[in-house]
């Protein structure tokens, strides 16, 4: 069955179609945020709508927004949105996503990483917020992982057993976090599947992405998909073109140690380079795809699909599924920031969020 998949996956991608054209389903504007760089996305069962905007440099006023009537709105409130590094536990510092849910609570996480430098260790935390109250009810802190060197990017919740799944590509790892207790430990830390390729550099509209220094932009484990039933966990790092996925009850056996574990990673195939994904209820897992602007899926039968191809999708990042039966998804525009372009800013303004049809 993983030969099959593999193969199918080949076959798919041999014959994809260039980023020249613009195909597939239509890609709306939902919001679009002036300089303000959106990240990650979340959409309640009620279709009310969130977006993330990580500190990164002077254009900066919300850490988390809700968007109402297409303008943005400081949320819980404006006090976790007030920026202050000697009340990091309280308020936001630079949070990189947010998720919702089976149950419609939305999780914030907050790597308290101001401009990808190192994380304000008081402030990492991950917040449990009841949606019918608006009323943060629980802070994870991860306490128990090696927080001075960590860089949490993104977070799948299985509400049935309590557990939240995390990537932290600065650790190379899987986080799991026991919601009950709050006790979390890495997983698969250092394996080649939460590793990026050596000396894989990522090549955009015919550009390698690097700095001024020329060192490459770089990610281990990054974009993570928990499937509907919570049964299976996707993952890949950016700088490597391998799907991989594993069953969640050997992510959550702390008795495993890593080798063990390992034995039971499986290789879905090659997907090419993808930031952020997300799994629907049908089974199919949608990556982002910024060297194409696209948006690919995975099929329960292992077949890559090509959902949209649009020139606006500079490097799709996060993805949403809202109960309109849409894909929402922001295009955060990284590698035309200035700090891939040796100081230029080439970023089209507006950042925008976007999305799509994908069912009833």
């Amino acid at each position: 069955m993983k030969s099959t998949i593999l193969f199918l996956l080949l076959l798919a991608m041999s014959i994809l179609p260039t980023a020249a054209q613009t195909t597939g389903t239509p890609l709306l504007q939902v919001a679009e945020f002036g300089k303000h760089q959106p990240i990650g996305v979340a959409v309640s069962q009620q279709g009310r709508i969130f977006v993330t905007f990580p500190k990164k440099d002077k254009n900066y006023d919300y850490a988390v927004a809700e968007i109402v009537n297409g303008q943005r709105r400081p949320y819980p409130n404006a006090e976790w949105n007030q920026w202050d590094s000697l009340q990091a536990r309280t308020r936001f510092v630079s949070v990189q996503t947010v998720f919702v849910d089976q149950e419609d609570n939305l999780w914030v996480l907050d790597p308290s990483n101001p401009g990808d430098e190192a994380p304000l260790i008081a402030g990492i935390k991950l917040l449990k917020i009841n949606l019918k109250t608006n009323q943060v009810e629980r802070v994870y802190r991860f306490e128990d992982i090696p927080r001075e060197r960590s860089g949490l990017n993104d977070v799948r919740i299985d509400t049935r057993r309590q557990v939240a799944y995390l990537s932290d590509p600065k650790l190379a790892a899987i986080v799991v976090l026991d919601l009950k207790t709050g006790k979390s430990r890495l997983v698969l830390q250092g394996h080649k599947s939460t590793m990026a390729e050596p000396g894989y550099v990522l090549r955009i509209d015919g550009k390698e992405v690097k700095d001024k220094t020329g060192k490459p932009f770089s990610s281990n484990v990054n974009g993570i998909a928990l499937t509907h039933d919570f049964e299976y966990f996707y993952y890949r790092a950016i700088n490597q073109t391998k799907l991989y996925r594993i069953k969640t009850e050997y992510l959550r056996d702390a008795s495993l140690n890593t080798q063990q574990v390992a034995q039971h990673v499986e290789t879905v195939g090659e997907t090419g380079i993808s930031h952020g994904m997300i799994a629907d209820a049908a089974g199919n897992v949608y990556l982002t795809d910024s060297p194409n602007h696209a948006v690919r899926r995975v099929t329960p039968a292992g077949h890559l699909e090509t959902v949209t191809q649009d020139p606006r999708l500079h490097w799709p990042d996060t993805f949403a599924i809202g109960p309109d039966g849409y894909l929402y998804l922001t295009a955060a525009q990284i590698n035309l920031t200035p700090k891939w372009n040796n100081g230029e800013d080439k970023v089209q303004y507006p950042f925008r969020l976007y999305k799509m049809k994908i069912g009833k």
